[in-house]
């Protein structure tokens, strides 16, 4: 029988995204998370990673980018896939090189537009609201060495109406992430 494929988990705040897909991967026969790491050790989703017994490690921007540790860890717990779930950083090329089309994130608009550095959280839905757009929704994309420009693997939309605030356009965005990023997951993993 083939081993399960294990994801690690990278986080930097609240979780919310990746709670659910602990959730949804906790009794899962083919995929296992086998870790989370975060870059900052006062992230909720790292208590959200304890109640579900997931181990954990917080990293430094050193240890990250100007060495092969964080690699190391992944290793040692036989890692085969990364997902990003509201982390902050870029990637750096030792980990894309180690994980090639294997590292996938989420990103709260739909690509190509309201992407790039500096484009998370709020900023990206006040963007929308600022452009008049009608339409807005995720974007799963795999991670190349440049923010939100990888492959794209699945997009879904909701509708922007002129009377919502960029916070009920937030609203919107998450109830998508939190349905649909798990099971694609899946589909992207089981490919």
């Amino acid at each position: 029988m083939n081993q399960p494929a294990r994801i690690a988990v990278f986080l930097s705040g609240n979780g919310s995204n990746a709670e659910k897909i602990f959730s949804y991967f906790k009794d899962h026969s083919s995929i296992k998370v086998g870790l989370v790491l975060s870059n900052n050790s006062g992230a909720q989703g790292l208590q959200r990673a304890i109640k579900f017994n997931i181990p954990t490690r917080i990293f430094t921007r050193n240890q990250f980018r100007e060495s092969d540790e964080v690699l190391i860890w992944l290793k040692e717990a036989e890692i085969t896939h990364i997902v990003l779930a509201g982390f902050l950083w870029m990637i750096p090329i030792n980990l894309i090189k180690a994980f090639p089309n294997r590292i996938i994130n989420i990103h709260p608009a739909l690509l190509p537009k309201f992407g790039g550095k500096g484009m998370y959280g709020i900023k990206v839905h006040e963007a929308v609201k600022a452009a008049n757009e009608t339409q807005t929704g995720i974007t799963l994309h795999e991670v190349n060495e440049k923010y939100d420009e990888g492959k794209i693997i699945f997009q879904t939309t909701c509708n922007v109406l002129p009377t919502d605030t960029p916070f009920l356009i937030a609203e919107k965005v998450q109830a998508l992430e939190h349905t649909h990023y798990p099971p694609e997951i899946e589909k992207w993993v089981n490919q």
